[in-house]
């Protein structure tokens, strides 16, 4: 029988569900624009950057304002929860470290987790540890190598955590949110330490995420915080390129003042503010790596329309090829300056606050 003319020769069912969705326009996917900030409520807002979807090259424009009152970045418009399940949908699949390039991933090594886990080694042996935002797992597989006799659980918006579960990462495995009041009056009390790497700016509301973390922490428990530092001199520099701005996924950076204060309010004594050692090296490599990306013919995803022709697809694989000892080359750059951005703390894209729970 012959082919029916009109019949489209695109039949991944991918593609025509993200036709659907993308046929009435990317505006749906936010919520309304806010005039006031959501960490202070003042209205003196400013927009710090408008940038496209770098990693996944998905349709939309998201913009990033800056409180001038109280330091607040935030998106603005933001996602909402249908437009984060799109945005977020085919993401996580890519990698198993939730990147699909190697050097975007600037994945925590073993080695960093370990780390990370040793700066706990002052507070004794805790008995249960709760790991927020865990993804596979990786954290509490290498702490348990520092704590062995601590028992992890981990909390995930997404179904990794019940595979980290199954890899014997974790203990116990919870999707959700501690903003969920279900969620943390479940678990609320039952844990000496709780950890939140890089989660709170994903967070619908950050807030809310640090009120369920002191609601499962025992009192004298000990809360570990890492996150972007929007006061970076690379966030300045590199603008949309940074890797910390992270749109669209990146709800809300705090600034480290409005962390510690935030927690001092709730309770909390803050032991430790760390703006130095949470730097990782790659924001060079990584924004030049976005920015080649964007430049590159467009790879086969679902999300566009009709695949790219083989040419295109030739011509992708020839300029990836050509470009790689460029980025690698500028790796190279960025572990020469981490020292430098380890001793300077305007220079570090990250930081650390380490908090005690004082009240019941």
């Amino acid at each position: 029988m012959p082919p029916v003319p009109c019949a489209s020769p695109v039949r991944d069912p991918r593609r025509i569900a993200y036709a659907a969705e993308l046929a009435l326009g990317t505006d749906h996917f936010h919520e309304p624009r806010r005039e006031d900030c959501p960490w202070c409520g003042s209205t003196r807002l400013r927009t710090r950057l408008r940038a496209p979807d770098l990693l996944q090259h998905k349709p939309g424009t998201f913009v990033l304002d800056r409180c001038r009152d109280c330091g607040h970045i935030f998106q603005n418009p933001r996602l909402s929860p249908a437009g984060l399940a799109f945005y977020h949908r085919d993401h996580d699949e890519t990698d198993p470290e939730n990147l699909p390039d190697p050097v975007l991933a600037l994945r925590r090594s073993h080695r960093r987790h370990r780390a990370d886990a040793l700066l706990m080694r002052g507070v004794g042996e805790p008995e249960s540890w709760l790991d927020v935002g865990t993804g596979h797992g990786h954290f509490p597989a290498a702490a348990k190598e520092v704590f062995p006799y601590t028992s992890f659980d981990g909390l995930d918006p997404t179904p990794r955590v019940v595979r980290a579960r199954a890899a014997g990462h974790v203990e116990e495995a919870h999707i959700g949110h501690l903003a969920d009041p279900r969620i943390a009056r479940r678990l609320r009390g039952r844990y000496d330490v709780v950890s939140i790497f890089h989660h709170l700016a994903h967070a619908p509301d950050p807030r809310a995420e640090l009120r369920g973390a002191l609601t499962v922490l025992r009192p004298g428990g000990h809360l570990l915080v890492e996150l972007p530092d929007p006061r970076s001199a690379f966030a300045l520099l590199l603008g949309k390129w940074w890797p910390g701005h992270g749109q669209p996924r990146h709800l809300h950076l705090l600034p480290p003042a409005n962390l510690r204060a935030e927690l001092r309010a709730a309770g909390c004594t803050v032991l430790v503010t760390d703006r130095r050692s949470p730097h990782r090296p790659g924001d060079l490599a990584a924004a030049l790596a976005l920015a080649l990306a964007r430049l590159l013919p467009p790879d086969d995803v679902p999300w566009r329309a009709v695949p790219p022709s083989t040419p295109h697809r030739a011509l992708r694989t020839l300029l990836s090829a050509l470009t790689s000892p460029l980025v690698d080359a500028t790796a190279l750059l960025d572990h020469a300056l981490a020292p430098l951005a380890r001793r300077v703390p305007g220079l570090s894209n990250g930081y650390r606050v380490v908090a005690r729970r004082d009240t019941a």
